[in-house]
């Protein structure tokens, strides 16, 4: 048998002895259980009652892989629902103002999104909305009244009155437009500011004189118009001039014209009248560059007439190109650097589309 001596309050076995005790009983002792020592394996881990099998005939990964593709699922549904609000969350909005004429120069209705390309440095920009250009305009009309323009002052008084009329009109939600007229003759001079009253600006017509032995401040006139929109914050500006190929007397630069309207947001529409000057001067070459790339850079139009007695029919279709525009709404990315250029062009051919890009508000993008 193994006997064991209790040691500090512990059993431990201390050896085998070979005795006889069957006739030696010792009273009150209870017989204890014979110490019985047991290998620590993993089985004496488990309890009883967990089976080491599976409940039903299937792999041991088997369970692991339906988890993870519970997982998965759950991810991909997620995703899913999350990415519509992070598109709109990096897409912005930005509009133009549009006109779209036909091969007469007759402006064009009833146009959609699919009619109108616009892209940004040559990258295409979904367009979203097409719909009337209702905003006010705030309309500045440069008149030159230099000596050149002497033998067209008469022409020039007969086809604004029509042309400030249409501009005029009541609109469809009631909003008129605003009209000023300059003159450029001298020095860049104020015949009416911005208004929308026939009365007062048939007034500032009448005055509409030719000086003797002055010239033409249409750079001047551009940039000092370009700076009061700016100030003025004009959501809508359009500045047009009416201009002789005489004498040009301003001493800025192109750039700090083309820069000016770049800034106020303006378009420019330029009329000339008479034939094209042959003169090689600073002045005259800044003035050409400016009719050219100003127009076209804005979402402007050209029109070069040799004489003024085209001047009212070119008046009547830019009044009815600008009083039936469109709002060209589109989605970009977001992104830290702006597009150095925005464009717009019809989608289908036998219609000219220009824009005009739409300055955004302080505190939005």
């Amino acid at each position: 048998m193994t006997c064991r001596v209790r040691e500090s309050r512990r059993w431990k076995v201390v050896g085998f002895i070979t005795c006889d005790l069957r006739g030696v009983k010792k009273p009150g002792v209870r017989p204890r259980r014979a110490f019985i020592p047991c290998n620590l394996q993993i089985s004496n881990h488990f309890w009883l009652l967990d089976p080491l099998t599976l409940c039903k005939s299937e792999t041991y990964t088997q369970q692991m892989t339906n988890r993870r593709l519970l997982v998965a699922a759950l991810c991909l549904l997620s995703c899913a629902l999350a990415w519509p609000f992070s598109l709109s969350a990096q897409a912005i909005q930005r509009a133009l103002y549009a006109s779209a004429l036909n091969e007469a120069g007759k402006p064009v209705p009833d146009l959609g999104p699919a009619d109108f390309v616009v892209r940004e440095d040559n990258a295409a920009r979904e367009v979203l909305k097409v719909e009337p250009a209702l905003e006010p305009m705030q309309i500045a009309v440069l008149v030159d009244n230099s000596q050149a323009a002497q033998n067209d002052i008469a022409h020039m008084r007969t086809a604004l009155p029509p042309f400030v009329a249409t501009l005029t009109g009541d609109g469809e939600d009631g909003v008129k437009n605003e009209v000023a007229l300059i003159a450029i003759g001298e020095r860049p001079t104020i015949l009416t500011p911005g208004t929308s009253n026939r009365a007062t600006l048939q007034k500032g017509i009448d005055r509409i004189w030719s000086l003797h032995g002055s010239g033409a401040y249409l750079l001047d006139a551009i940039v000092e118009v370009s700076k009061g929109f700016k100030k003025r914050d004009a959501r809508r500006p359009v500045i047009v001039s009416i201009g002789t190929e005489g004498p040009e007397l301003s001493n800025l630069q192109r750039d700090q014209v083309l820069d000016g309207l770049r800034e106020s947001g303006a378009a420019y529409h330029a009329i000339t009248l008479g034939t094209p000057s042959s003169s090689l001067s600073d002045e005259i070459r800044n003035r050409n560059q400016v009719l050219d790339e100003g127009p076209r850079t804005t979402g402007g139009r050209r029109t070069e007439l040799l004489t003024s007695m085209a001047l009212a029919s070119a008046l009547t279709q830019l009044a009815d190109e600008l009083t039936h525009q469109y709002r060209v709404t589109y989605a970009r990315p977001q992104s830290l650097i702006p597009p150095e250029r925005v464009t717009v062009a019809a989608a289908k051919p036998g219609l000219t589309v220009r824009g005009t890009l739409i300055k955004t508000q302080p505190g939005r993008q």
